[in-house]
């Protein structure tokens, strides 16, 4: 229990390495102008003796949302490690992972760099004992961030023998950027957490479905199953509008209430 109190004091600390500390003062709301900031949320060890990075971001608009390309303006050590090209507003918590080997040095970094609205940010992750995470502070800190769908830290305690929902997989899709894409996910889980009641809407498995990269806004309808489901497979089916053609990822969230899973789906837009 130590330990475990420990690791949920360190959500706190580690936020220092990617954010910077106004972000906990009192702000005036801002629509637009303001800059996104890469934050490195904690590192877990792998099986195989890896290490997997978290990374996230806080876009400090409550209005402006980014389309920033892979290049100068949004890059890992200088390339691309599967960091999105699209950002929401509000803080986003755990949107992907960087895995080095079992013999990273524990001091060397991994800087996420990002400039938006004329402002430069680096969020620098490494191997600080204090920032190491695992399920109870992941599904904790979640729980901050609305798209993610998981339950309040106040809910419930952590199930310990609960595991990640599975989301079938999904076609690479193409379509014309004047056309409307529909798209399904499916999603199954193992049932845990336990629902208060078995007659329950409001805990379960839920599907949602955002914009990860791309180089411009996407609608989605809907973008979000209005109720959980329990005891059965999950699907959101989803209409996709396009307003410019490229290459885009659209990614499906797939929550129990405590744990995500993440699938990205290609989608070729063309004139």
């Amino acid at each position: 229990m130590a330990k475990y109190m420990v690791l949920i004091a360190s959500s706190v600390l580690f936020l220092a390495a990617g954010v910077p500390a106004t972000l906990h003062a009192q702000q005036i709301p801002y629509a637009r102008g303001l800059d996104v900031s890469p934050t490195y949320d904690g590192w877990e060890q792998n099986a195989d003796g890896s290490y997997t990075m978290h990374f996230g971001y806080f876009n400090r608009n409550t209005q402006q949302e980014f389309n920033i390309p892979i290049g100068p303006d949004n890059n890992i050590d200088g390339g691309d490690k599967g960091q999105p090209t699209h950002f929401y507003t509000d803080r986003k918590w755990w949107v992907f992972d960087v895995v080095v080997p079992k013999d990273w040095p524990k001091d060397k970094r991994v800087v996420w760099t990002l400039t938006t609205n004329g402002r430069t940010n680096q969020a620098k992750g490494w191997l600080q004992p204090e920032w190491e995470v695992d399920k109870g502070v992941i599904a904790k800190n979640a729980a901050r961030d609305p798209s993610l769908m998981t339950a309040g830290t106040n809910e419930r305690d952590i199930d310990h023998e609960n595991t990640a929902p599975k989301i079938a997989p999904i076609p690479p899709q193409t379509i014309n950027v004047a056309d409307t894409l529909t798209v399904a996910a499916t999603a199954t889980d193992d049932g845990r957490p336990k629902p208060a009641s078995p007659n329950t809407t409001t805990e379960g498995l839920r599907l949602r479905w955002i914009d990860y990269r791309g180089p411009a806004n996407v609608r989605f309808d809907p973008d979000i199953m209005p109720n959980r489901v329990h005891g059965k497979p999950a699907t959101l089916e989803t209409k996709v509008k396009f307003t410019e053609p490229g290459e885009y990822v659209l990614r499906v969230i797939a929550s129990d209430g405590e744990l995500v899973t993440e699938y990205d789906v290609p989608v070729t837009v063309r004139r």
